[in-house]
């Protein structure tokens, strides 16, 4: 293998992956698309990986099941974290393990990889196709988890090969976990609220009754990761602690969601259509921050009662509606009794 090109296996031909599969495949590096779904496996063996109206790129595709993590190769892991067990199972002690993920999971962790990327930029691939859009530019940011001296020579020829690509931006951080916390900040915000009432993300600033609720659980969710004195990269125009003050001042956010709502029209959050399907990634993002929390013993009740819905509506595959906004405005606002209705109704299982 040789340092400027090295061999990559990507994990996952969603979104992420996919624009990462094309970058790679531009810098001229070996890649391989793993994914369980037989028809986007097909479709890319027969025509190439796409993103946006960029020429298609020849990239080599496997089906899971068949999938074998190959000596020397560096792994790029872009799946939903519910799919995580699935991978890890099948990785041998000495892969090189990159994971490009939103949320935070317990079992990934305790696997010891070193070095981890979070995209700010949003990619929304076809249901089965290696066809991606990227509907939102932004960063990728790669690093170690924790920092640390020295360099690895396979990582640094990985950071290389993507940022050739130009699709991009790419950044080389020294750590982190600070914009992957950043991230989950807006994340645990916008997936839950859009996926519970089947909104695009535009109709999260137009609508204001989503517009509220997103507002106010940003905030929450800034306080219960300040209270552990946890540093907070940018991943957008702003760093968190200026977003949190300008949605202090209402005026000033109201007038900003104007001019961000058209950016956001037609495009979805990560959780979109999971609800349906039986699982979400709650667990990996309100979840997470329930968890934190309570170790700071910081009230979060937006994210109790979120997470209850999620996880009740997934439970019992009810269809996302607009409606549910009203009931969460009730709960969180109105009716401290509606609080505890709601969570009895849609009751974790887990």
């Amino acid at each position: 293998m040789h340092d400027t090109k090295p061999t990559i296996h990507i994990l996952g031909a969603g979104g992420i992956g996919c624009a990462l599969g094309y970058a790679l495949s531009v810098a001229g590096g070996s890649v391989t698309l793993v994914d369980v779904n037989d028809r986007k496996i097909d479709d890319g063996l027969r025509h190439g990986i796409r993103v946006d109206d960029r020429p298609a790129r020849r990239v080599m595709f496997t089906p899971f099941a068949d999938w074998r993590a190959p000596a020397n190769a560096i792994l790029l892991l872009c799946t939903k974290c519910y799919d995580n067990s699935a991978v890890l199972a099948k990785l041998p002690g000495d892969a090189m393990l990159v994971p490009v993920q939103n949320g935070f999971d317990p079992q990934l962790d305790q696997h010891g990889h070193t070095f981890e990327g979070i995209a700010s930029f949003v990619s929304e691939c076809e249901a089965n196709r290696p066809w991606t859009r990227i509907t939102r530019p932004g960063d990728l940011h790669l690093g170690p988890r924790v920092s640390q001296p020295g360099e690895s020579p396979r990582f640094e020829a990985l950071v290389a090969a993507i940022s050739r690509s130009h699709l991009f931006r790419v950044k080389r951080v020294k750590e982190i976990e600070p914009f992957k916390f950043a991230k989950l900040m807006y994340n645990a915000a916008i997936s839950p609220i859009a996926a519970i009432a089947g909104l695009d993300n535009g109709k999260l600033l137009s609508l204001p009754v989503a517009r509220r609720l997103f507002f106010d659980l940003i905030q929450e969710n800034y306080r219960i990761l300040a209270s552990h004195g946890l540093r907070l990269g940018k991943v957008g125009p702003f760093r968190p602690a200026t977003v949190a003050w300008i949605l202090r001042q209402r005026w000033l956010a109201r007038t900003m969601a104007k001019a961000f709502e058209p950016s956001l029209r037609g495009t979805y959050c990560s959780m979109a259509g999971e609800i349906m399907k039986g699982r979400t990634e709650i667990d990996n993002y309100n979840g997470h921050l329930i968890r934190l929390a309570e170790r700071a013993n910081v009230p979060c009740p937006m994210n109790r009662v979120l997470y209850d819905l999620v996880t009740g509506m997934t439970r019992e595959r009810i269809e996302p509606h607009q409606d549910v906004l009203r009931e969460l405005s009730s709960a969180t606002y109105r009716e401290p009794s509606a609080v505890t209705s709601n969570r009895r109704r849609f009751s974790s299982t887990g």
